[in-house]
């Protein structure tokens, strides 16, 4: 059989150890999808695979044991699954582009967790529209505070929730719930003075830890939603590392349109003769030195008046 494997991985199958056999990747942006399709996955993998699913680390699904000769056929009866994961993708029944860049994933969110700050899987469909399909090798990922329970810190891009507390002094009883609570589980940022609470805005980390330990809902989460963004975080087999804090108390919209710009980057920087056009970016940061990249990421964004950027890192 003659089979041109670039291909066969842009269309989201992998080469795997079985001769003539393959494995189709689904991904879940954001990690969160509707129960229904599991019916659809577990066809596939009894029909057409050898009747297992993979979870992946990134959040997917992987159904290996399928003929190679059966990947259009396989390709049409997913497709539903990739609809209604809202998958971004180039042609409808022939898959989706899925070499480079990994699927964005992210943990639970506010949806269902008590301590997480936003939305983070619709935050995380949101980069997948802005991003996909794209070959370049990027991992995202999203985590509702800084317990950081996605492993964020081992990403390119880690994104991790913040709030700006809003504290209100008449609805405080000066229990101090709150004080003893940031001391022991956060940093230490709330201190009690005449019988009220005072915040230090340069130690708090915006996680919210004050808002749920409050038994009176004197303090309460920003309107205004908040994200730490840290960068360069990453496994393999040179040099592993955790993302340092690249800017705080920032938006959305300038997250996006850093990693978009951030694509351009690679372009400029990435070492050519890299094995299938894949490198990971802190390796061109480690070469071109942090001051280049970010007068890259940081081109034409508009950042809040509260962000704040970091003037150097050392990894």
């Amino acid at each position: 059989m003659d089979i041109n494997t670039k291909k066969l991985k842009k269309n989201a199958f992998r080469v795997t150890k079985e001769r003539g056999k393959t494995a189709i990747r689904v991904r879940v942006p954001g990690g969160h999808m509707e129960a229904k399709h599991f019916a659809l996955l577990q066809k596939v993998a009894e029909e057409y695979g050898n009747g297992t699913v993979h979870i992946t680390i990134r959040q997917g699904f992987e159904i290996p044991g399928i003929d190679m000769n059966d990947m259009q056929a396989v390709n049409e009866m997913i497709q539903p699954v990739i609809e209604g994961l809202e998958i971004n993708q180039v042609d409808p029944n022939k898959g989706y582009a899925a070499a480079g860049t990994r699927n964005v994933s992210a943990c639970i969110g506010n949806r269902v967790c008590p301590f997480a700050n936003y939305d983070t899987s619709a935050f995380a469909m949101k980069i997948e529209k802005a991003i996909f399909p794209h070959d370049r090798h990027v991992k995202i990922a999203l985590t509702g505070c800084p317990n950081d329970c996605i492993k964020a810190r081992m990403q390119d891009f880690g994104i991790l929730g913040m709030t700006e507390p809003q504290y209100d002094k008449d609805r405080c009883i000066s229990c101090q719930a709150c004080v003893k609570n940031c001391k022991k589980r956060s940093t230490g940022a709330l201190s009690f003075e005449n019988f009220k609470v005072v915040r230090d805005h340069e130690k708090c980390i915006g996680c919210g830890e004050c808002v749920n330990k409050c038994p009176t809902g004197a303090w309460t989460r920003s309107t205004e939603k908040y994200y730490k963004l840290v960068i360069m975080g990453r496994t393999g087999k040179k040099n592993p590392r955790l993302a340092q804090d690249f800017i705080k108390w920032v938006d959305e919209e300038s997250i996006i349109k850093i990693i978009l710009n951030t694509y351009d980057y690679i372009e400029a920087y990435i070492d050519k003769e890299a094995p299938e056009g894949k490198e990971h970016i802190g390796y061109m940061v480690d070469r071109s030195g942090y001051q280049e990249f970010k007068k890259w990421a940081l081109k034409d964004v508009n950042l809040g008046p509260m962000a704040e950027v970091k003037e150097t890192i050392n990894w």
